[in-house]
């Protein structure tokens, strides 16, 4: 049972959702950067987007992802996100192993997280947009 699993804390993994200039014009998408000397396996990753638009409950499809590995100090596309739905709360469910032990964490971009003043250079990345740790 879950209650039985220890979870330990998760430090140097982080979540992007960036911005790229492409000749098609601008696209965005969510990277997981992983800043640990360790290489992280079985990489699963849930996402899903809720909440109210013109009073109307809203919520996308839940899409889940696989990376089977990503190595230390490494940066991985985790997938395009359509910049209409950052009037939603976009929640990113993260669960990897180190070696045999398992970590998770739920990252949550809220409404506002993509207003200008948030938007910074990612160094990890090379790209503009809004880290979460």
């Amino acid at each position: 049972m879950k209650k039985d699993i220890d979870f330990h804390p998760v430090t140097g993994v982080k979540l992007a959702i960036a911005k790229e200039e492409t000749a098609t014009g601008t696209e965005w998408a969510v990277y997981i950067i992983n800043l640990n000397l360790i290489e992280l396996t079985n990489v699963m990753i849930t996402s899903k987007g809720y909440g109210e638009i013109d009073g109307e409950v809203k919520k996308t499809s839940v899409l889940r992802h696989v990376i089977e590995n990503l190595g230390e100090q490494a940066v991985a596309k985790v997938e395009s996100i359509d910049p209409s739905f950052f009037v939603l709360s976009n929640e990113f469910w993260v669960s990897y192993y180190i070696l045999d032990q398992i970590f998770d964490k739920k990252f949550i971009f809220t409404p506002g997280s993509f207003d200008s003043g948030f938007i910074k250079l990612i160094p990890e990345i090379g790209l503009e947009g809004v880290l979460h740790s």
